[in-house]
């Protein structure tokens, strides 16, 4: 999928009319009997299947929160099957409406900007739910998983949950993320996608908890681990592409610790300044070929990187400092491109400059308790994200290093150390 962008300068851009939030717009029914249909037919390329458990409890006019992990593009198509005979909204990134709002929105549609505190989209949820009558659904990660483990959710959705006061549905999916790893470039795996649809809460049961105990039930909710599964259930991916780009989320070896020197080729993904090398297996099992197996699990892996970043951040050593092309979202028409400029993260959070000193961008690590950043952004590159309810920058590194990954990782760190020593001194 692609995104229409047009170039334009800096000062074109802040004369430009910024995007105003509409009210959403109750679902059109044709349009979602049209989803529904096709795909019916789009997934039995995945011989799809679907596995309900409660859901008898809720009413077919009943208005729900339906939450579902987030793991590859086929997870829309999975709500248009299930939810077919239901009027629902979708929240969705403000970026996937550019070139295409009327659509969207009478599909149902309810923008927002990731990681960023967001007002109004709370009382566009209860909006929906209380006027139109309308399920809405919601993958409150936010992002599609990396390593192909739970992303974290916000410290908010317990009081989301406390404030909507409908039932709240699970849908979880098995396979979809093998299918369509993030990392692997958009190239299909022949794997048969499965979900487990349950009525999770009962606006009771909502009432009964506090919002804490609400956002500990969904963590538990949000625990899985993709390539656990596959191992577990012998799931067997042979396509001969299934390590292509590995090195995106696996970007430090852990023999000779060397940051962005992994490449990942074919079923192999191997370390250019030591040499060692491990398969990927049709299991989703790592293997060396050529040594000793430090790491057998990509997960693992992923999790020691973050231990590294961690480490880097309290010694103050951590430092992404990156020429790049820099787009910005103002409007629903296009995604501008207004020239090159330089990102830096630190421990004191992003600093992005550009646009001939123009642009001066500062977000500390308080903002956010993640980063939006991708690989492949719509067919345009690794992206890292970054902005306020006014503008939002996209950015994109003008050399082919694996730096994402890592940024996301330090994003979330930092958001936790700054949280702990807050801790510590409202304690003292």
């Amino acid at each position: 999928m692609k995104i229409k962008t047009k170039e334009m300068d800096y000062d074109q851009i802040l004369a430009l009319k910024p995007y105003v939030h509409k009210k959403p717009v109750k679902q059109l029914g044709i349009l979602r009997w049209i989803i529904g249909v096709y795909t019916f037919f789009s997934l039995k390329r995945v011989n799809f299947s679907v596995e309900e458990i409660g859901m008898d409890k809720l009413g077919a006019e009943e208005p729900c929160l339906i939450l579902m992990n987030h793991s590859s593009f086929v997870d829309l198509e999975i709500i248009g099957r299930i939810f077919r005979k239901r009027p629902y909204q979708i929240v969705c990134t403000l970026d996937g409406m550019v070139g295409k709002e009327w659509l969207m929105r009478l599909v149902g549609c309810i923008p927002t900007k990731k990681f960023i505190t967001d007002a109004v989209l709370v009382r566009d949820l209860v909006y929906t739910v209380r006027k139109l009558k309308s399920s809405v659904v919601m993958y409150p990660e936010a992002s599609y998983s990396f390593d192909g483990t739970a992303t974290p959710l916000p410290d908010s959705i317990g009081k989301c949950l406390k404030l909507l006061q409908v039932p709240v549905v699970m849908v979880r999916t098995y396979g979809a993320f093998l299918r369509d790893p993030l990392y692997n470039g958009l190239q299909l795996r022949k794997v048969k996608v499965t979900a487990e649809v349950k009525y999770l809460l009962s606006p009771e049961d909502i009432r009964n908890k506090t919002a804490r105990e609400l956002k500990s039930l969904l963590d538990q909710q949000f625990s899985f681990d993709h390539f656990r599964w596959q191992q577990e259930n012998k799931i067997c991916v042979t396509e001969a592409f299934r390590a292509d780009f590995l090195n995106r989320v696996l970007y430090r070896c852990p023999h000779c610790e060397a940051e962005g020197q992994m490449l990942g080729r074919g079923i192999q993904i191997s370390c250019r300044q030591c040499g060692m090398a491990y398969e990927l297996t049709e299991e989703g099992w790592l293997k060396a070929v050529n040594g000793e197996t430090k790491i057998n699990h990509i997960p693992d892996w992923y999790r020691w990187e973050r231990e590294c970043v961690r480490e880097e951040l309290l010694q103050g050593t951590y430092l992404l400092d990156e020429d790049v092309d820099i787009y910005i979202l103002v409007d629903m028409k296009y995604i501008y491109k207004v020239g090159e400029g330089h990102l830096r993260h630190t421990k004191e959070g992003f600093h992005l400059t550009g646009c001939q000193g123009r642009l001066d961008y500062i977000q500390k690590p308080e903002t956010s308790y993640s980063l939006y950043s991708d690989f492949y952004w719509y067919e345009i590159g690794d992206v890292i994200c970054i902005g306020d309810s006014a503008r939002q920058y996209y950015c994109f590194p003008k050399e082919e290093k694996d730096v994402v990954a890592k940024a996301r990782l330090a994003a979330e760190e930092l958001y936790k150390i700054v949280k702990e020593n807050a801790g510590k001194e409202k304690a003292v």
